[in-house]
């Protein structure tokens, strides 16, 4: 296959939408339809803003094991990320990823309790295209 990890950032460039999955209290996979991360560090680092109070932040906070699934629905191919999720509530990582419109899910602003940022660190994925499949590292 080509440059799995290349194929995989194109994807993530275009995302508007990506998945992320987390285990919940019981030990079950749950994945939320998340927006495309506001910033990333390649594929390596990936970062989304969420709510404090969301079930996926209680869980993160647990077991911080979690994974990101692109995908490119025209030519049905995908990847899957997997790593650890940091839930960062510091001013400055707020403040990072903070945008014009987010009082609309944060009406206390950027100091709001229920704000936090998620920070994915990916260790390996898997590449699947054209009936194929690849694992690989992410140095």
């Amino acid at each position: 296959m080509r440059d799995v990890e290349k194929a995989a950032k194109k994807m993530l460039d275009k995302a508007k939408t990506v998945f992320l999955s987390y285990t919940d209290a019981d030990g079950f996979a749950v994945t939320r339809a998340m927006l495309a991360p506001r910033e990333h560090e390649g594929i390596r680092v990936l970062w989304f803003s969420t709510n404090t109070s969301s079930n996926k932040v209680a869980c993160f906070r647990k077991n911080n094991k979690g994974s990101v699934y692109l995908m490119d629905r025209l030519f049905f191919r995908g990847a899957s990320l997997v790593g650890t999720v940091e839930v960062l509530e510091t001013a400055e990582a707020k403040r990072r990823l903070w945008r014009a419109g987010d009082t609309a899910y944060y009406p206390r602003g950027v100091d709001d309790p229920d704000y936090c940022v998620l920070k994915f660190t990916a260790v390996k994925g898997r590449y699947y295209s054209n009936f194929q499949s690849e694992d690989f590292l992410i140095p």
